[in-house]
């Protein structure tokens, strides 16, 4: 089931949670079912614009967001064009003022580095003011700690925090981790989550694979 573009706000009268498929239009932005964002900051509807950084057609890198992730307010995501190319012997951006030095607009994209996409994961949360760089893929059930700087891939169900971030610890024992993969319940329809939401929450992941059929 996919949200209706028209609803935006889970909650009545919450202006600044917002589902984020209904509010992200731009080219090369994915973002999963369920997912919400809230900024209590500015308008939550402008997350494209104020969290969204460096992210220009010329790249063709995307920004890929599961299901049901959890995102605070000001978590900035740094697409490739933050990344001045280390290639040159400067940092200098010569490529992008083409008019000024001549340089040919077909190098406009050489002037930096390109790591790659960013991906997210499921039911991952990210923190406060948490920044994500690119070429940093986030496995399902991740954790990043408020205003921690990834820089590297996470792997599934990690806690990460700090800056540069590293991993804390792991949310459960490796077995637990790999059922929970298996499972994959952020895929379920809404009308089977619905019955599963108990269990869910009270941890009981037997019970929820019993529900699955698993």
């Amino acid at each position: 089931m996919r949200i209706p573009a028209e609803t935006i706000y889970p909650r009545t009268g919450d202006r600044q949670t917002v589902y984020l498929r209904a509010v992200v239009h731009g080219h090369n932005i994915s973002v999963g079912d369920y997912t919400i964002y809230n900024d209590f900051v500015r308008d939550p509807v402008e997350f494209e614009r104020n969290n969204v950084l460096y992210h220009y057609p010329v790249n063709g890198d995307r920004l890929v967001i599961g299901k049901y992730c959890s995102i605070a307010c000001g978590a900035k995501f740094l697409l490739n064009s933050a990344n001045h190319t280390l290639r040159s012997l400067s940092t200098y951006p010569f490529p992008i003022f083409y008019e000024a030095w001549g340089t040919p607009v077909s190098e406009v994209s050489s002037a930096w580095d390109n790591r790659g996409d960013i991906v997210i994961g499921n039911d991952v949360w990210i923190g406060y003011e948490a920044v994500i760089l690119s070429g940093v893929h986030i496995g399902d059930g991740a954790i990043i700690g408020a205003r921690a700087v990834v820089t590297r891939d996470v792997e599934p169900y990690t806690i990460m925090g700090g800056v540069p971030a590293r991993p804390i610890r792991k949310r459960y024992d490796e077995e637990t981790i790999q059922r929970l993969l298996a499972l994959r319940w952020w895929d379920f329809p809404p009308e089977q989550m619905r019955k599963c939401l108990d269990a869910l929450e009270q941890g009981d992941l037997q019970a929820l694979e019993q529900m699955a059929g698993v």
